[in-house]
């Protein structure tokens, strides 16, 4: 991959489930609740839904940090493959740019490859003070998908 510029964020990540599974915990916004937020964090509103041109709105919150909301619009959705959405902090969660995320996935011998892009910042800085939010919303995301594979692989339909 070519070298990313300082207003994008690129983060991998390998599940081990099936792309069908990762996806159909990103579709759902049940799911999606369950995972949604850096770990300190409790998702507490989200309207999600994977049609293209529909807004969507989240709102989260940590003892530390208090409320944080934020929002966009499902811009692209190739089932299995690609979800595409903008995403901002509302004025009072610290809105900087407007952004647009890109969620791919790729399947490998039964493991799930989500990689993740994110721009454009509006600084190196700004970028940065993203990662650990999304690398710590990734770590839920991951432990709940894989969880869900193992009840799945074991007959049950959490």
């Amino acid at each position: 991959m070519s070298q990313l510029r300082d207003d994008e964020l690129l983060i991998e990540r390998e599940f081990d489930a099936p792309v069908a599974l990762v996806f159909r915990l990103w579709a759902d916004r049940a799911h999606v609740m369950r995972w949604w937020g850096p770990e300190e964090f409790t998702t507490v509103e989200l309207d999600w839904e994977l049609t293209p041109g529909r807004p969507w709105r989240g709102a989260m919150t940590a003892t530390e940090y208090g409320l944080c909301k934020f929002g966009g619009t499902v811009l692209e959705v190739e089932p299995e493959r690609r979800i595409v959405f903008t995403f901002q902090w509302d004025e009072d969660s610290g809105r900087d740019l407007d952004t647009v995320a890109t969620v791919r996935f790729a399947e490998r011998d039964g493991r799930t490859i989500q990689t993740f892009h994110q721009a454009p910042f509006s600084s190196a800085a700004v970028r940065d003070s993203h990662v650990g939010g999304w690398d710590s919303l990734f770590n839920k995301q991951q432990l709940y998908v894989e969880n869900f594979a193992v009840a799945e692989r074991a007959g049950l339909h959490p």
